[in-house]
């Protein structure tokens, strides 16, 4: 076992180890509440997931997993994926779990797929009504732990028009929420053909991803 792949172990270990169970490498659709579509975006993280297995000394799982915040299983995954085009709501014991989950080192991911930004807003208030999700610092590792985006995150789809956004939510240090705000990662990940996208934009959008997943597990860069 390489020193990388120890390193994450390690790392996934402590932060997460609410049970017995060895945590998971693969990312964890959240299942919600409210209407919107959750389970959108259906191959978009098949093709994440082969992306980082192929890339990265990572020894992922091929399929995702799907859970609800109350899932015992939940502690198994230490990212999180959340997506969607509707209302997202969460239950308070759902806001407590969530809040419990981040605090003791799970990441999570939110990509609005255009219609879950005033919903997810509201909820992630709830989850942390003293902080604030704020623009990720350009500098920050995310942006550059295995592909560099000098940039910030990529624009893969039109939406509004409004340039791509990375907001996060940061507990001491750590960015414990990243969310894609005009940029629509899921889409990018997608099938190529699924959209009118050109396939630079697909390529783009799935090293963002990668991006997203090694920090969540790392927390630094591989080399």
């Amino acid at each position: 076992m390489n020193r990388f792949r120890r390193f994450a172990i390690l790392l996934l270990l402590v932060p997460l180890a609410a049970s017995a169970r060895a945590p998971r490498l693969t990312v964890a659709r959240l299942q919600y509440d409210g209407g919107g579509d959750w389970y959108s975006n259906p191959s978009s993280l098949p093709n994440l997931l082969r992306a980082i297995k192929e890339r990265t000394t990572l020894s992922v799982e091929a399929t995702e997993a799907r859970v609800t915040l109350m899932d015992d299983r939940l502690w198994d995954y230490p990212f999180l994926h959340v997506t969607g085009h509707g209302n997202m709501k969460l239950s308070d014991a759902e806001v407590v779990r969530l809040r419990e989950y981040l605090t003791r080192g799970g990441f999570l991911h939110v990509d609005d797929n255009y219609g879950l930004d005033e919903s997810f807003r509201r909820e992630i208030k709830r989850v942390f009504p003293d902080r604030e999700l704020v623009d990720v610092p350009l500098s920050h590792p995310i942006y550059h732990v295995m592909y560099d985006f000098p940039r910030g995150i990529p624009k893969i789809h039109e939406h509004d028009g409004k340039p791509a956004r990375g907001f996060g939510i940061f507990l001491g240090n750590r960015l414990a929420v990243y969310y894609s705000s005009e940029s629509d990662l899921g889409n990018g990940w997608e099938d190529i053909g699924t959209y009118s996208d050109p396939p630079e934009l697909h390529e783009a959008a799935l090293r963002m991803g990668v991006n997203l997943f090694v920090y969540a597990i790392t927390g630094r860069p591989t080399t």
